[in-house]
C-alpha cells in the first residue's frame, strides 16, 4: 500500500470511528487497530490525533459535497427528487453519524450547503436569485438535511414517499413566497410549466390545488 492509499484508508477507518462515538472516546490506538497497524505508524502520515480528525472531517464534507452537486440533466422537479435523494443515499451508506460530525463544524457544513444551494439552482435554472427565493432553497436544504438524519432511525416513512414529500414541500414553500413576489411566481409558473405531466412537481401543484 503506497503513502497516498494508507492516508485514504486512516481517513476512512477515522471517520467511521469519530461517526460511531465522541472524537474524544476515540484514540489514536483505536484508529491504528481498525486499520491494522502499529500506532507510530499512524504518526508517520499524521502529526497526530487532530490532523487525523481534521482530514476525517474534510473527508466527509467532501464526500457529500461532491454527491450532492452530481452533474445531470433533468426537469426542475426530477433534479429536486434527485438531490433530496442524495441525502438519504449519505446516510444510507454512511449513517447519520457523519452529519452529526460536520453539524459540529459550522465552516464546513455551511460549505456543504452552498454547494448545495448552488445546485438547486442550476436545477431550477435561475442563475440570480431573489432574497425570497434563497430563503425557500435555504429553507428546503435544511428541512431535506433534518429529514435524512432523521429517516434512519426507525424508516417509519418509506424512503420514496419521503423524496416525494421533501419535493412537495419545496412546491408548497415556493407558492407561499409566490404569493408575496412576483418574481417567486414567475419561478413557480415556469418551472410548473417545463415539468412532465407526470413530474413531482406537476403531482405537488396537483395535490395543493385539491386542498
Amino acid at each position: 500500500m503506497d503513502v497516498e492509499q494508507r492516508r485514504r484508508q486512516l481517513i476512512t477507518v477515522a471517520l467511521d470511528l469519530f461517526s460511531q462515538r465522541p472524537p474524544e472516546d476515540v484514540s489514536l490506538d483505536d484508529v491504528a487497530a481498525a486499520a491494522g497497524i502499529s500506532r507510530p505508524l499512524v504518526y508517520h502520515y499524521f502529526a497526530g490525533k487532530q490532523s487525523l480528525y481534521e482530514a476525517a472531517l474534510r473527508r466527509a464534507a467532501d464526500d457529500l459535497t461532491e454527491l450532492l452537486t452530481a452533474s445531470d440533466q433533468l426537469p426542475p422537479g426530477e433534479g429536486l427528487l434527485a438531490v433530496a435523494g442524495r441525502f438519504l443515499d449519505f446516510v444510507e451508506t454512511h449513517g447519520s453519524g457523519r452529519f452529526t460530525l460536520l453539524r459540529a463544524h459550522p465552516d464546513l457544513i455551511d460549505g456543504v450547503r452552498d454547494a448545495a444551494y448552488g445546485q438547486l439552482l442550476a436545477h431550477l435554472g435561475v442563475e440570480t436569485p431573489g432574497p425570497r427565493l434563497e430563503v425557500v432553497l435555504r429553507s428546503w436544504i435544511s428541512v431535506a438535511e433534518t429529514a435524512a438524519r432523521w429517516w434512519p432511525d426507525g424508516r417509519r416513512i418509506p424512503r420514496a414517499e419521503l423524496e416525494s414529500q421533501l419535493v412537495h414541500s419545496f412546491v408548497a414553500l415556493t407558492a407561499v413566497g409566490a404569493a408575496h413576489d412576483d418574481g417567486m411566481a414567475a419561478v413557480l409558473r415556469r418551472i410548473v410549466a417545463e415539468e412532465p405531466a407526470d413530474g413531482p412537481f406537476t403531482e405537488a401543484a396537483t395535490a395543493l390545488a385539491a386542498l
